[in-house]
């Protein structure tokens, strides 16, 4: 039973009958057991305890849907859509192993290419072995390009072939592979602002976006690991993959609230196509 499903416990909307100091410890403790959090829940229902009070609030329709105004205004921290306004368009995704990173890729190439955009991949994770392997029967699946060397390569010069290539094929977009290890921060730091250097020499005025790929099903760690790699990248936004399974999704408000970042994609399924852009109100409404 996933996301959609066991969040239904927030039917407590048709569950009481007044807004009552039990309505909204219950409000509290769904929204933390979906993952919000417990600063977001708490958070959340004082906002909504404040408004009932000043927009006289009496039923329960009202108040979910003030419930559901406020947690849009938690999730509005920024455009959800990937800003790919320069040619090529550089996008990098991070992330910790295991969490799609390498899949994601491959499902956003394919629509990218669907939609008349020439996509360059650039498998500049070359730490985790058959990386690029994997990377490329994603571009195969996809039906585009892809820019790779050894196992053990210096990824800034996998970055640097690719921008080369992306300029002489007339490429719209690259969308960067990276390796994800979070035990040595300091590394990867030095390994993205190596990339980044790359990037603005070899296309200065490029617009870049830098991705964390967070699987929705790791819960509250998910807001550490986000915390990290905003330290080490400097994030422009969230893909939140493994919404099917058991994954409870709330963790997107947490990291909104505190990190100001937006969710840009979901993930939710296997399939090539399975791959959705962010829209909070139907998160929101889903959530309700």
């Amino acid at each position: 039973m996933g996301f959609f499903d066991k969040i239904k416990k927030i039917g407590i909307f048709s569950g009481f009958s007044e807004l009552t100091d039990e309505f909204y410890d219950e409000l509290e403790e769904s929204l933390i057991l979906a993952d919000a959090g417990m600063d977001t829940a708490l958070e959340t229902v004082e906002r909504l305890r404040g408004r009932v009070r000043e927009e006289k609030i009496k039923t329960m329709e009202e108040a979910r849907a003030c419930t559901r105004r406020i947690l849009a205004e938690t999730l509005d921290v920024g455009n959800t859509a990937l800003d790919l306004s320069s040619r090529p368009s550089v996008v990098l995704f991070i992330g910790v192993n295991g969490v799609g990173k390498t899949t994601t890729i491959g499902k956003l190439a394919a629509q990218m290419k669907g939609q008349g955009k020439k996509v360059l991949l650039a498998a500049a994770d070359t730490f985790r072995a058959a990386a690029s392997e994997q990377l490329t029967i994603w571009a195969g699946r996809a039906g585009v390009e892809i820019v790779k060397q050894g196992e053990g390569a210096d990824p800034a010069s996998v970055v640097f072939d690719a921008m080369a290539a992306a300029r002489s094929r007339g490429s719209d977009v690259v969308l960067v592979d990276t390796a994800g290890r979070l035990h040595n921060k300091q590394n990867l730091m030095n390994e993205l602002n190596k990339i980044s250097r790359v990037i603005d020499r070899e296309n200065p005025g490029a617009v870049r976006e830098t991705l964390l790929v967070l699987d929705a099903t790791t819960g509250q760690n998910g807001l550490i690991q986000a915390r990290q790699f905003q330290q080490c990248a400097g994030l422009t936004g969230i893909v939140l993959t493994k919404l099917d399974g058991s994954a409870k999704g709330g963790i997107v408000l947490a990291i909104a609230r505190e990190l100001k970042l937006p969710v840009k994609y979901v993930g939710l399924g296997e399939g090539i196509e399975d791959l959705r852009p962010f829209d909070a109100e139907s998160y929101v409404e889903a959530l309700l």
